[in-house]
């Protein structure tokens, strides 16, 4: 497996090679310390399988750069790397498809235990964000009261199969468009199945429903996990 660690800072690069070899001894790390070098990596490297992306590089926006990785790249998983730690930041990310948020702050282990969650197919949210109690949705959206139900079980709430199916994707910040690939649905089907989950969960959005899983403590099929 290649990852692509995308930092300005040494020794920020340094940590996060030490950490996920201990996490995937297999794997081929590469580096980038711009977004400049990062596309270029990634042109060259068509088998990336995952990249870490600070949000603050010196040449464009995290932001920005989180969009057009999962709009040009579905397939690329991608974890955020960030200085920030604030709800809106998270949130941001999580709408834009990354598959977890990592606060440079955190310890050693804390960092080893957040990849190991995202390479068994999970996301992973800083826990302090999700004890907030407050929806994790971005400060554009309507604030809504949390969601308190917990040890409902898929079925309980009325998801298909299939549904499910779609949702594991989700869960690993796959786009509709990868959705409809990895299970070979038309795009309309998918986007129906989408809103079934949404509405299911009870939630507004692609992040709110991967708050909503977290806490019922479901343990999704990894359908079309590569």
């Amino acid at each position: 497996m290649k990852i692509l660690v995308v930092d300005d800072h040494d020794l920020i690069r340094d940590a996060l090679r030490s950490v996920l070899k201990e996490v995937r001894r297999d794997a081929a790390i590469l580096e980038a310390w711009d977004c400049h070098q990062a596309m270029e990596q990634i042109a060259e490297h068509a088998d990336i399988g995952l990249i870490l992306l600070d949000l603050n590089l010196p040449d464009r926006d995290g932001f920005s750069v989180l969009a057009e990785l999962r709009e040009r790249y579905p397939a690329i998983s991608v974890v955020v790397l960030s200085a920030q730690q604030d709800r809106d930041s998270v949130a941001k990310s999580l709408d834009l498809g990354a598959v977890g948020f990592i606060p440079k702050s955190g310890r050693r282990e804390v960092m080893l235990s957040a990849l190991q969650l995202v390479f068994a197919g999970g996301v992973y949210i800083p826990p302090q964000i999700l004890a907030g109690g407050e929806p994790l949705t971005s400060t554009s959206e309507e604030k809504r009261p949390a969601n308190n139900r917990r040890n409902l079980s898929p079925s309980e709430l009325g998801l298909t199969t299939r549904q499910l199916e779609v949702l594991a994707l989700m869960m690993q910040g796959k786009s509709n468009k990868a959705i409809c690939r990895v299970l070979n649905l038309a795009e309309p089907t998918v986007k129906n199945h989408v809103t079934g989950i949404l509405k299911a969960l009870e939630v507004t959005n692609r992040t709110e429903a991967v708050i909503a899983v977290g806490k019922l403590g479901w343990e999704l099929s990894r359908a079309g996990k590569s």
